[in-house]
């Protein structure tokens, strides 16, 4: 039969107007079938246009913001660094460009007189005191026996050391200090900083998600998980044994302080026999040890030649320890630990052992916790009494936190911006404001700073203007690399700031 174009007129009419009365009668929040799992179709408003739209979200005077926040902090920085050549003529130009930033940064303050507010750390009351411990501890630093610690806890948002990095640059050029800090033999994301490879057999077992059920104990250590190159078992009687190696390379994208480490610390204990160790330092043979069986805080430590950057352990024996991880340090100054923990809501601090990890936090001096969770569990929470319940979660575990590391400040991130697809556009998840809510003030009935990573982004959609800028990613939840240095800028800026006005305070005393 021909088909003639009144043929396929008649065709397309009858397929628009058959969509037409299923977008008519199809229920607006589609047809649900399981809890996550939804029959939508768009409806007629949507089809043509009419339906309200979101009002786009201008991002750019926080942008320029982030952006004089650098400039005035690298300034600053090569004028602290670079002493050796600093003529008058110099002098003059570094000041000149921190004025230039600093009226940039006045001049964006005055046309958005909000904008100051929602990208700089909170307090209870408006209080600085939950910082001043950590405050203190830079401000005498010189009078520390060791390095003091930052611990950075998050979920995906900051793995691969996002956000992490820049903290960590800038405490460390600031205030002394080198290396990456801690890290896994089986990280749970890839770094930038610290490439890991090891031999068949290893595994991965955690807390962070949920409790590994093969693990018959609490004691995961510091990150939240450890490693293992056999499984769980009785060793065996005969005289066969087990052989295994991890290696690490540090890469130089984290700066020279981060390359500049000379020691090598590894965390380990549970093992039902001795392991003999061989260390490779740069690929050149070091030393061969044992480590110790049983126990669930040992350590082994290495002295590492200068920029080497590759570190090899050959191990061989008849059971594998608890491989809690590695630290790339040196000896003073400010460490700053990434433990990115993919698909963490962060309550599992109540589940590891307490003797264990306080003992981690003792030895390692902790100063500063922060704590960066939520966006795992948003998806999952249906209205805002189911907010304010996770929230109360998290709060058990600051506390539980202040009492294993009690001279250690603690510092709240919320979430950041979170989008869902409504009909054809991307919108904040409709509970990211009411879990925002919660946390913040959990974090205030602790004690603790808050840092509202949502409203410092330019709050309700600005997700989508992010996405829209190439600084997030197409998930429309995650910041790209680019967005997450700006990020750390902006908290960076707000964390010094606050502690040049502590300086003030100090000194008026």
């Amino acid at each position: 039969m021909l088909h003639t174009p009144r043929h396929t007129l008649v065709f397309l009419t009858i397929v628009f107007s058959f969509m037409g009365l299923i977008a008519y009668v199809f229920p607006v929040g589609g047809i649900k079938l399981a809890e996550k799992f939804a029959i939508e179709f768009p409806t007629l408003s949507s089809i043509f246009k009419t339906e309200q739209k979101e009002k786009k979200v201008d991002i750019s005077k926080i942008l320029a913001l982030a952006n004089a926040e650098e400039k005035i902090l690298d300034v600053e920085e090569k004028a602290e660094t670079d002493t050796a050549s600093q003529t008058a003529e110099v002098k003059a130009e570094v000041k000149a460009e921190i004025k230039k930033a600093s009226t940039e940064i006045e001049s964006l303050e005055s046309i958005d007189t909000n904008l100051r507010l929602v990208t700089t750390i909170q307090y209870k009351n408006g209080s600085r005191q939950s910082l001043n411990g950590f405050f203190s501890s830079l401000k005498n630093i010189g009078a520390e026996p060791k390095s003091i610690r930052v611990l950075h806890y998050g979920d995906s948002q900051i793995e691969g050391d996002r956000i992490s990095d820049y903290l960590r640059l800038k405490l460390q050029n600031q205030f002394g200090g080198e290396g990456p800090g801690l890290i896994s033999l089986m990280p749970v994301a890839p770094s930038v900083i610290n490439r890991i490879n090891w031999s068949d057999g290893w595994d991965r077992y955690g807390i962070f998600a949920f409790k590994d059920k093969r693990v018959p104990h609490n004691n995961y250590g510091g990150l939240a998980h450890f490693s293992r190159f056999n499984k769980y078992k009785t060793i065996s009687d005969s005289s066969s044994s087990l052989s295994a190696w991890v290696k690490i390379q540090t890469t130089k994208s984290g700066g020279a302080k981060a390359t500049a480490y000379s020691k090598l610390k590894l965390f380990y204990g549970g093992s039902k026999a001795k392991l003999a160790i061989d260390f490779y330092d740069g690929g050149v043979f070091k030393e061969s040890d044992s480590l110790v069986k049983g126990g669930t805080f040992n350590i082994k430590e290495y002295n590492v030649t200068p920029n080497s950057l590759n570190h090899e352990f050959k191990f061989k024996g008849k059971d594998s320890p608890d491989f809690y991880g590695a630290s790339l340090e040196g000896n003073r100054g400010v460490m700053v630990d990434n433990i990115g923990l993919r698909g963490s809501s962060g309550t599992f601090f109540n589940q590891s052992n307490y003797a264990q990890l306080k003992q981690f936090y003792d030895y390692l001096n902790v100063k500063l916790i922060i704590l960066q969770f939520g966006g795992n569990t948003l998806p999952y929470i249906k209205d805002k009494s189911q907010a304010i319940q996770y929230a109360g979660y998290l709060k058990s575990q600051i506390y539980t936190i202040k009492k294993l590391a009690p001279n250690a400040s603690i510092l709240v991130i919320g979430p950041a911006d979170m989008s869902v697809k409504k009909g054809t556009e991307y919108v904040t998840h409709p509970i990211l404001e009411d879990l925002r809510n919660a946390i913040r003030q959990i974090a205030f009935d602790t004690d603790c700073a808050f840092f509202d990573m949502y409203d410092c982004m330019g709050g309700r959609n600005s997700m989508v203007a992010w996405v829209d800028q190439g600084i997030a990613a197409k998930d429309y939840v995650h910041f790209s690399p680019q967005g997450a240095r700006k990020i750390a800028t902006l908290l960076y800026s707000s964390l010094i700031n606050d502690y040049n006005a502590f300086l003030k305070t100090q000194s008026s005393k």
